[in-house]
């Protein structure tokens, strides 16, 4: 093929991706007031699914500081005029990309495929495949604790009780998608680490080296993310980030043995 045949190829797969991004925007757009209800606002009620088991298990270990609940809930305001109505098209856009994150990358595939070897086709797939359940892994982190823990915190928190907290949903959008897609690409660091490790970029050693340093880098970040200071809430948020750490460790080969 040509460059221009390239070139028109690549046309054709980005206009289908734009397809499919527009017919999963329209989608959304369509149920987003169910979707936030049910799901975008989830947490701002005390019966999410988090704070629940977090009640459960403070109450079971009386030891630990006991986590509440009851009489949580945070009511958002909007300020500008048209921001109900542009935040329900964006975020049909970003759910959209977020759902149709496989399709996409299929199609990129697609594309890149033909000039691949046999063996670096094998080894693109598992790399791609990789990276799409750990994207979805990271989103659900995000989601499920991440996001939450931090609104908790910052709903709560007060510089003077003479100062109300009055929340705004362009605040609480940012902060949610932020936090999720955020989530989302620091679970691709074991697939960064596997490729850098294929290039010979990376060994496992360097994990090893540094481990004691990175444990206590990792449990900064999970205080910064967490400032309730609750060592149970600390570790929730750890422990998925140390599991990165030790399956890019994993995934990474050992530094190759020289002979004489």
């Amino acid at each position: 093929m040509s460059f221009w045949d390239h070139l028109d190829e690549l046309r054709s797969v980005l206009v289908r991706i734009a397809v499919v991004l527009l017919v999963l925007t329209v989608g959304l757009f369509a149920v987003m007031p169910t979707v936030f209800d049910r799901i975008i606002l989830a947490p701002c009620r005390g019966d999410f699914v988090l704070y629940r088991l977090f009640e459960q298990v403070t109450a079971a270990f009386p030891d630990l500081p006991q986590f509440s609940a009851h009489n949580f809930h945070v009511d958002l305001i909007n300020i500008q005029l048209a921001s109900q109505f542009f935040i329900h098209m964006s975020t049909s856009f970003w759910l959209a990309l977020v759902l149709g994150f496989p399709i996409v990358i299929y199609l990129l595939w697609t594309f890149v495929e033909p000039a691949l070897y046999p063996n670096e086709k094998r080894g693109a797939r598992r790399a791609f495949f990789m990276g799409i359940i750990m994207f979805f892994m990271g989103v659900a982190v995000g989601y499920f604790i991440v996001f939450p823990i931090t609104l908790r915190f910052l709903a709560d928190y007060h510089v003077s009780a003479m100062v109300p907290n009055q929340i705004s949903l362009d605040s609480y959008m940012d902060t949610f998608l932020m936090l999720i897609f955020i989530m989302g690409l620091v679970f691709e660091l074991p697939l960064v680490a596997w490729l850098m490790g294929v290039m010979g970029v990376l060994h496992r050693e360097f994990f090893g080296r540094y481990r004691r340093h990175a444990i206590v880098a990792l449990l900064i970040l999970a205080a910064f993310i967490t400032p309730t200071g609750d060592p149970f809430t600390l570790t929730i948020v750890f422990l998925p980030v140390y599991a990165l750490y030790e399956l890019s460790a994993f995934l990474v080969k050992p530094t190759p043995k020289t002979t004489k």
